[in-house]
């Protein structure tokens, strides 16, 4: 908030810092005058925050690899950036990345579109699997991003809540394992069942990428256990 009394209005007081973002709407504002900024050089900022990409990005990814250059001046390939290790979720990163780079998986969660309205019944927090792993892909994705590296902590909070902590980030644990709760919990989010028919209005519904989990477990076993 940007009342009297809210953290940001008494920092800006203090401090002397006024210039605030609004995380939800990623609108600027300045405090404690409390009017909105608006300022294309802030754009990158926002980019960052929430990368998009069109459809002809997307089909281009395997196209036009280029090197970016952050902001720090480092280069890098997007797809291709660290994740950090926040204490022991090392297992859990090989997997995120190895399923980054899996293409029908990676176009799929680029664009939100192909997600965003499916319907979850109230109080599921299941989705939320969906969401944070569409933000992080876009983020490992982004030719702007600031650093050539990731942060997956939003992602692995909800990977702690919605597999109950038998994945945690402050306990090593099992990639495969990892890997095999991590596609069905996507698979179920995503409106699948268990059912190898579906009717043709639920494979429209959910997705392309559904029917090919096995491919992909087969796929990313391979790339975090090689032989």
């Amino acid at each position: 908030g940007r009342g009297l009394r809210s953290h940001a209005y008494i920092h800006s007081v203090q401090f002397s810092h006024h210039v605030f973002l609004n995380l939800h709407t990623l609108k600027f504002y300045c405090l404690p005058d409390n009017y909105e900024i608006i300022d294309s050089s802030l754009e990158d900022i926002t980019y960052v925050l929430k990368p998009t990409f069109t459809t002809q990005q997307i089909a281009n990814l395997d196209k036009q690899a280029k090197l970016s250059r952050a902001y720090d001046g480092t280069t890098y390939l997007p797809g291709i950036v660290g994740l950090n290790n926040i204490k022991a979720n090392d297992y859990a990163n090989a997997v995120l990345q190895a399923l980054s780079n899996v293409p029908p998986l990676r176009n799929y969660f680029l664009e939100e579109d192909n997600y965003k309205s499916i319907q979850r019944p109230p109080g599921d927090i299941m989705f939320l699997l969906v969401q944070r792993f569409g933000e992080l892909m876009r983020k490992l994705w982004n030719p702007r991003n600031f650093k050539a590296h990731v942060s997956p902590h939003e992602m692995l909070q909800a990977v702690v809540l919605c597999s109950k902590k038998n994945f945690q980030i402050t306990k090593q644990g099992d990639g495969v394992d990892f890997l095999s709760w991590f596609l069905n919990a996507l698979h179920s989010a995503l409106g699948g069942t268990k059912k190898k028919k579906k009717s043709k209005e639920r494979e429209s519904h959910e997705g392309s990428f559904l029917p090919w989990g096995t491919l992909l477990g087969a796929t990313c076993v391979t790339l975090v256990h090689p032989p």
